[in-house]
């Protein structure tokens, strides 16, 4: 067994024993201290105390705390596990463990040896805005417009292929279709210009030193001598670039303990590679397994349902989650007539649990498989009053093509909004340039006037360039002729906003700003979500007017999004993706939606048999967020895209119960 240098060696304390509060299969874990491991930590087992108390166990034992690297995905779970850490030693130590991000791990690398690549020590970390200058002006330089690539697009395609390890040498190999072509030909300008600049980006700081470690064996040998203990936590979501960074450091010593559940592999989109964590023998074929099979988070009928669905998936480890608590009530399946009713009544539900049967708001969660979903049931909150928080995603108002129609509707609604006729005033392009809008608004401004007495004025004067006096003309009319008709046919709102974005041709600009056709058909779904608001609006309202409307739907704005751990603190029920609600649990969980082309999603249904072993896995982490009480829901029939049309019930629902399932009939009165 490799031993530890004498000199990398504190001495052992009189506690060097086993922790306490561990299982079995936890203090096995804890226990084995080297050569490679991996441990299969299933929902809810405790993966965070063994992650902990193994690091204590390798100082009790005689490790140099400062031996041992320990890495995260994200900087406030780097922190937490040196704060838990540090309590469980309950004594100060000459030095601490390592522990970090992956990028947090690669700047401290390049400090020290990116001088090799031609950089500078002292390199910038470039953020979003910095790129996306970089990004136009490389743009401009290979004369490429924004009609055939947008900055944020290039910017895209240049993160994705550096997550996979591809170089600006080597990417038009990897080109896949004209627009590639086109971004590998910037990627490789991209570069030599940030380069010459002394700066990198944040995918940067992986892929240079991963070319630190390929292409220079001493660094690589250097950065080997510094660790003898490496730690990886949620291996699961490594992608190919981060899985060889490890892979190079532990080399020599292969002392490495490797912590996941490929049960909850949800990132592929994002370029995270469930097959490390599958495959993890074929590359340390001596590696001991662990598998954490006892959850402490869910009743034993939730772990049921759990463990029959994720069955299904064929690339996966052999494991069942076993409970430690008993259900004292059956998961319910709900199907209502339409996705009004489901909000309704799900909110109805949430009322009366909190007025009736004082369950506090906090231990509620809802559940959702698109961002687009929430939208119904935020509405139906703030009519009721019920106190909710939207937890990892923008709000479905906070969108930037909802953002859109909203100012359409307040410059409508209240002429003199001129912050809102700003963000529009050229959206869709309309020939009224920055500059036109920008001299306008200082001289209204300087003479205290209104905006549009000086564009008069202006027109009157013959002051205006041509294209933006007719874009201005166009616009003031489309304003006028939609503020009378909408004033006048409050009950036809759905149909005039539907001919508004027909109007102004809102579709064809979210085709020329998102290349993608996912993108596309993503952005025109919450167009389109928007535009039935109204309908609903109107549907429900005795007396509908657009000013009441545009007050019924307005938010609060946020700064910046909070973390979601203290939102989750927060006594408000809360409304999350099934992305986000990762790494959290609640008493009580809705999980709303569960239709084919929902969940799983429809960009999944007709795909590849990988793709669909990913949304299992994503409603697998969904059901074990709840910890006592579970409630699916689903809509007969759906609107979508202005017509009602029958939904599937998913196909999800089966597999957990046997193929044999009765939704039960929702009363009017709410049951627990």
């Amino acid at each position: 067994m490799p031993t530890t240098n004498e000199s990398r060696r504190i001495r052992p304390s009189q506690s060097a024993r086993p922790a306490d509060g561990l299982n079995d299969e936890q203090r096995a874990a804890v226990n084995t201290l080297f050569g490679p491991m991996l441990v299969l930590a299933g929902a809810g087992t405790g993966k965070t105390r063994v992650i902990t108390h193994r690091i204590v166990q390798l100082i009790r034992s005689g490790v140099a705390p400062d031996r041992i690297l320990s890495v995260t995905f994200t900087n406030k779970a780097a922190k937490e596990m040196q704060e838990r850490t540090a309590d469980l030693i309950g004594r100060r130590l000459p030095a601490k463990p390592f522990i970090s991000t992956f990028h947090s791990l690669c700047v401290r690398i390049l400090r020290e040896e990116i001088e090799h690549l031609g950089y500078p020590s002292r390199f910038q970390i470039m953020d979003r805005g910095d790129q996306e200058s970089a990004a136009r002006r490389v743009l401009r330089d290979i004369r490429v417009t924004e009609k055939s690539l947008r900055p944020g697009d290039l910017l895209g395609v240049i993160s994705r292929w550096k997550s996979a390890g591809v170089s600006a040498e080597r990417a038009a190999d990897a080109s896949e279709n004209d627009q590639d072509f086109l971004a590998a030909m910037g990627y490789r300008r991209y570069q030599e210009q940030i380069r010459a600049s002394g700066a990198v980006d944040f995918d940067d700081l992986l892929l240079l030193t991963d070319r630190l470690f390929t292409e220079f064996p001493d660094v690589l040998e250097r950065q080997q001598a510094k660790f003898d203990h490496v730690q990886i936590d949620e291996y699961q979501d490594t992608n190919g670039i981060q899985f060889r960074l490890i892979a190079a450091l532990v080399q020599q010593h292969r002392n490495l303990c490797v912590v996941g559940d490929d049960d909850q592999a949800i990132y592929g989109w994002r370029g995270a590679e469930v097959r490390h964590i599958l495959g993890f023998n074929s590359h340390f074929p001596e590696a001991k397994v662990f598998r954490l099979e006892d959850n402490y988070r869910c009743t034993d009928r939730i772990l049921e349902l759990a463990n029959r669905l994720v069955r299904h998936n064929k690339g996966r480890h052999p494991k069942t989650l076993r409970a430690h608590k008993t259900s004292t009530q059956e998961v319910r399946v709900l199907e209502y007539p339409d996705e009004q009713q489901e909000a309704e009544k799900v909110v109805l539900e949430i009322r009366f649990l909190s007025q009736k049967r004082d369950v506090p708001y906090r231990d509620i969660a809802i559940l959702f498989r698109t961002n687009e979903q929430p939208r119904m049931f935020e509405a139906e909150m703030r009519r009721t009053g019920v106190p909710y928080v939207l937890i990892g995603s923008q709000s479905f108002y906070d969108r930037k093509e909802i953002r859109d129609m909203l100012s359409y509707l307040k410059v409508m609604s209240h002429p003199q909004d001129e912050a809102s006729l700003f963000r529009i005033i050229n959206v869709p392009a309309r020939g009224i340039g920055a500059k036109t809008v920008e001299k306008l608004q200082e001289r209204a401004v300087r003479e205290g006037r209104s905006f549009w007495d000086v564009v008069h004025e202006a027109r009157q004067s013959g002051e205006l360039p041509a294209k933006a006096n007719t874009g201005l003309q166009d616009l003031e009319h489309l304003l006028h002729s939609f503020r009378r008709r909408f004033e006048e046919s409050p009950r036809q709102m759905e149909h005039l906003m539907r001919e508004l974005i027909d109007t102004i041709h809102y579709e064809s600009e979210i085709e020329r700003q998102y290349k993608d056709p996912q993108q596309q058909l993503a952005r025109t779904a919450v167009i389109d979500e928007f535009v039935e608001s109204l309908g609903e609006y109107v549907q429900s309202t005795a007396r509908p007017s657009l000013d009441d409307y545009l007050t019924s739907i307005t938010l609060e704005g946020r700064d910046e999004e909070p973390d979601k751990e203290a939102q989750a603190a927060e006594n408000a029920v809360k409304l999350m993706t099934m992305h986000s609600a990762k790494g959290l649990e609640f008493p009580r969980v809705y999980m709303v939606g569960m239709e084919e082309g929902l969940l799983p999603h429809k960009r999944s249904v007709d795909a590849t048999e990988k793709e669909i072993e990913e949304e299992r896995r994503l409603a697998y982490v969904g059901v074990t967020r709840a910890k006592d009480v579970l409630t699916f829901t689903r809509a007969a029939t759906r609107r979508k895209w202005g017509k009602v049309r029958e939904s599937v019930a998913s196909r999800f629902l089966f597999e957990m119960f046997d193929e044999a399932f009765a939704p039960i009939v929702v009363e009017d009165e709410p049951e627990e």
